[in-house]
């Protein structure tokens, strides 16, 4: 079934047959009616078979076990091993065979178990797919797959590590945006301005998804970290939007509209060349030049998606919200103020704008 999906190869299964053995049933019934349990029947049976100790023989210091037990030939035959007689306790002496029922087939080499349980391992290599397209495919058929009672199936090796890593780094995405935030509080003075300029980060996803989507990359663990350096980063050019929209309302005393609009046509530039910096610097890893190159290009391409998406989107989208949330804190102040008169926020107008 493993085999079957496309991308897997050498699909192997630890448990291989060829080891023979003997399967033996007791008629406990039978034997029972004869005085017998199934117990002193099998210990008839291990001592014609596997032998029993009967003493010793020592030769120049060594010691030897000499066993009671039929020869190889007849141990072989099944016929042989039937005609062994087994003594009731009346004294009555019947052949095992008809106590018995044996089967003479193919068992494991080996047995493996692991907490107590008997396990069975599926290896396999991929090629030409993800791993994780093609462990939903394996998912998918085994799923449909009716499994007898107390039976059940686990990943493990390569994609079990993937998991827990991403599980790891979803946990240190989200203490990388908290770590953000508090600097950015402790900053602006502010709880509100640093969640405004947290905006910034979903929207970076947007072009990682586009970025994987366009190169055909898949996210693995270098794209989860350079997803984790964009949580750092995109905030950057927000930062210096707010930061500077602030210093204008403060300082030159614009009303709301005029400082917004004035920092974005101030600080476009700056935040242009930034990005562009850090694009162009990534490029070469992106593009996968040099030995295991490829192993990090994932990493540049999230990073350059995220960061030229979430600097376009930005410039308009952040403004947006920041004047939406400071419109309606300051019509919550001037009502405040003034109950049962409302009174047009930020009604200065405006100085040494361009």
């Amino acid at each position: 079934m493993v085999e079957s999906v496309p991308g897997v190869t050498d699909a192997r299964i630890s448990r291989r047959e060829g080891m023979p053995e003997m399967k033996i049933w007791v008629d406990r019934v039978k034997a029972a009616s004869l005085g017998l349990n199934a117990s002193e029947v099998a210990d008839t049976l291990e001592t014609v078979i596997g032998g029993r100790r009967a003493s010793q023989f020592r030769q120049e210091g060594d010691e030897f076990d000499i066993l009671v037990r039929l020869n190889q030939q007849e141990r072989a035959n099944i016929g042989q091993v039937s005609d062994v007689p087994v003594v009731t306790p009346s004294g009555q002496s019947v052949p095992i065979g008809s106590l018995v029922k044996m089967q003479r087939r193919e068992g494991p080499v080996s047995i493996e178990r692991q907490d107590q349980e008997r396990i069975i391992t599926v290896t396999a290599g991929y090629t030409g797919r993800d791993l994780g397209s093609i462990m939903n495919d394996i998912d998918e058929r085994l799923s449909g797959m009716a499994l007898p009672s107390q039976f059940s199936f686990n990943y493990g090796g390569e994609y079990e590590e993937q998991q827990k890593s991403f599980k790891e780094l979803l946990l240190c995405l989200v203490l990388a945006i908290i770590l953000v935030y508090m600097v950015m509080a402790a900053q602006f003075e502010s709880l509100r301005d640093p969640l405004i300029i947290l905006f910034s980060i979903p929207l970076a996803a947007i072009g990682i998804a586009l970025m994987l989507f366009l190169t055909n990359t898949t996210f693995n663990i270098q794209a989860f970290i350079g997803t984790i350096m964009l949580a750092g980063i995109v905030v950057n050019n927000a930062i210096v939007l707010i930061d500077y929209t602030n210093l204008l309302r403060r300082r030159d005393r614009l009303i709301l509209r005029h400082a917004v609009e004035l920092a974005g046509r101030r600080r476009l530039r700056p935040i242009l060349m930034t990005t562009l910096t850090t694009v162009l610097g990534l490029v070469p890893m992106a593009l996968g030049f040099g030995e295991g190159a490829e192993v990090q290009a994932p990493m540049a391409r999230v990073v350059i998606g995220g960061l030229v998406t979430s600097t376009l989107i930005t410039l308009l989208f952040i403004p947006t919200i920041y004047t939406m949330i400071e419109e309606r804190g300051l019509r919550d102040e001037a009502d405040a103020r003034e109950p049962g008169r409302g009174v047009a926020p930020d009604s200065l107008e405006p100085a040494g704008a361009d």
